[in-house]
């Protein structure tokens, strides 16, 4: 079987969105404001985008202030084509570890962390749903550490399951993080050094 290539997808699906009269709107689920950085930079030229910023995994609540502040400044900072707007979700920490129990000693980029992608894009795809966007998706595949085909497979089976299209990426491509990593840098933000979770944290710690 081939393997899917989502970059020419989304381009494809840009072209032909460029050709309409009206502007898209896209809910676009955020881990921080480094990741958003080229992704928005490229997406808000053709969307309408509702930033989400549902992360219940990070800890401590430090550091998820830390992101959702950095986020909201970006937005405010970064000139954007269309309007972009944020929304935060809930920092339901409880549903996380509910969502990852019996899977804490896991290694990262596993199980667990398919999990956690699962909660997170499902609130994704029930916000755009509830606020009659026409697609989402998600900033996590610009990340080289994260596996572009199993969220584009999460965010397929969430998209049919929802009604509400997945707008199917894999942001790191033509050097997609290259870029993300000169705005952050051009932009002074403020970049952690771990996924986001106790246990990605203390994984990191160790090594």
């Amino acid at each position: 079987m081939n393997k899917r290539n989502y970059q020419k997808e989304l381009e494809q699906k840009i072209f032909y969105l460029s050709s309409q009269a009206e502007v898209p709107t896209l809910l676009l689920h955020s881990c921080c404001a480094p990741c958003s950085s080229y992704v928005l930079e490229y997406l808000s030229q053709y969307f309408q985008i509702t930033v989400f910023y549902y992360n219940p995994n990070i800890y401590p609540p430090e550091e998820y202030e830390n992101r959702a502040k950095e986020q909201q400044r970006f937005i405010r900072e970064f000139p954007m084509k269309h309007p972009v707007s944020f929304l935060e979700g809930g920092y339901d920490t409880e549903r996380f570890y509910e969502t990852v129990k019996g899977m804490e000693h896991l290694p990262e980029g596993g199980a667990r962390c398919t999990a956690c992608y699962e909660l997170r894009l499902s609130e994704a795809a029930a916000c755009a749903k509830r606020l009659g966007l026409s697609y989402f998706t998600t900033t996590l595949s610009i990340s080289p550490m994260k596996d572009a085909q199993r969220l584009n497979e999460i965010g397929g089976r969430l998209a049919q399951e929802y009604g509400v299209e997945y707008l199917y990426s894999d942001f790191k491509k033509k050097n997609g993080y290259l870029r993300s990593t000169q705005i952050s840098r051009e932009y002074g933000m403020y970049r952690q050094d771990y996924c986001g979770c106790i246990f990605s944290m203390r994984e990191h710690t160790k090594n």
